[in-house]
Order: C-alpha cells, then sequence, then structure tokens
C-alpha cells in the first residue's frame, strides 16, 4: 500500500475562458469506479447542452485504475492531459469532468491540450487537496476505572480516538502509523502500569 495519497478536498467547479470557448472543471472525491462514472452522468446531465463533457478519474491509493474520454474533441487532447493533470498532482480517489461549450475559435491540438489540461490544475488550485495517510487500525481494552484516563491522555497527545465500546472493559478504537507502535505499546505499558492490551488490526487511510 501507499504510505499516502492526495485526494481533491471538496466537490465543486471553477470556470475560465479561453478564446471565447467555456471552459467549466467540475472536481469530487470519488471512493469507487462507481462513485466517479454516477458524478460524470450527473454533469453531463446537467451540460447536455455543451459541446463536449470530456472526462478522467484516477481511483486506488496506487493509481490502480486510471480511465479518460475525450468526448468527441481530437484523440488525446481532453481526457488524456486530464488524467496526466491528475496524476502529475499525485491525486487518487477524485473524478474531473470538464465542460466544453465552443466559442467559435478553434483552439488546435497544442491549444485543446493546453486547455483540458490547465483547466484540472486551476480548479484544483481553486478547491484545494488534502493529504490522505496510511494508518494501522490498533485497538486498547482497558478496565473501566482506568479508562477515562486512557482517553484523555490519548487525545492530549494528539492521537484520535475513532471509537469507543462499553462491555465488561472498554475499547478504545486508534489509528497508529506503523513507525508508532512500539513507542505507543510503551507508552500504554507505563501509563496502565501493564493494565491495558493493545491489539493491531488492518490498515487504513485517514487524513494527515
Amino acid at each position: 500500500m501507499q504510505d499516502e495519497y492526495r485526494t481533491v478536498a471538496r466537490a465543486g467547479l471553477h470556470e475560465t475562458e479561453i478564446n471565447r470557448s467555456r471552459f467549466l472543471c467540475a472536481l469530487a472525491p470519488a471512493a469507487t469506479e462507481r462513485e466517479a462514472q454516477d458524478f460524470i452522468a450527473a454533469v453531463r446531465k446537467e451540460h447536455a447542452d455543451a459541446t463536449h463533457n470530456c472526462w478522467a478519474y484516477v481511483i486506488g491509493a496506487d493509481a490502480s485504475v486510471q480511465k479518460a474520454s475525450d468526448d468527441g474533441e481530437p484523440g488525446g487532447t481532453a481526457g488524456v492531459p486530464m488524467l496526466q493533470m491528475l496524476l502529475r498532482r499525485d491525486m487518487r480517489y477524485v473524478v474531473a469532468v470538464v465542460t466544453r461549450y465552443f466559442g467559435g475559435v478553434k483552439l488546435g491540438a497544442g491549444g485543446l491540450i493546453r486547455a483540458y489540461g490547465g483547466s484540472v490544475g486551476e480548479a484544483l488550485d481553486a478547491l484545494g487537496t488534502r493529504t490522505r495517510r496510511r494508518f494501522r487500525l490498533a485497538t486498547v481494552t482497558v478496565d473501566h476505572q482506568r479508562a477515562g484516563k486512557v482517553q484523555n491522555d490519548l487525545r492530549s497527545t494528539g492521537r484520535e480516538v475513532r471509537d469507543v465500546r462499553y462491555g465488561e472493559e472498554v475499547t478504545i478504537e486508534i489509528g497508529l502509523h506503523d513507525a508508532d507502535v512500539d513507542a505507543f505499546r510503551a507508552w500504554l505499558a507505563d501509563a496502565t502500569s501493564g493494565a491495558a492490551r493493545l491489539e493491531l488490526g488492518g490498515e487504513a487511510y485517514g487524513d494527515a
């Protein structure tokens, strides 16, 4: 798994005009290929009267799914430069749709490549990006007497408490970076006089 990746901070729209043609770049985070395709369909429906609705998306922290479409523009002048811009910016789990309303002036192949790729780059700058970092899910099990202090200590040291479950004992779910596991295990043993148990689970991604 990748240690980290970047994605768009939020869904949004950025518009630019080039030689009287309007270029509207819609960006959105997409957790799955289906989400990306649904977003593309929604934009195409909203701008059904546009000259072109070109798109690109990258799914997977390792960019395992990469797809693009020129939607009637000359081959390789729209979808591919859009995809290349997403990859150049290390963007993952993201979908981009650039809607073009033709203004009467032809841009030529080079102009189209710059326009479509540039629209995505400008939209990323306008909407912002965020970094997501890989971490390991971990569960701390402790008695009720110590649970409150452990939770407070976790939060005071900047650790995110993801979930707390109460039963015969208290189970606290947190996220740990692999490099922190040994130090955290030692801290936990010291903080609870060895009374707490630490179990490591699977891996996930969270905001850096």
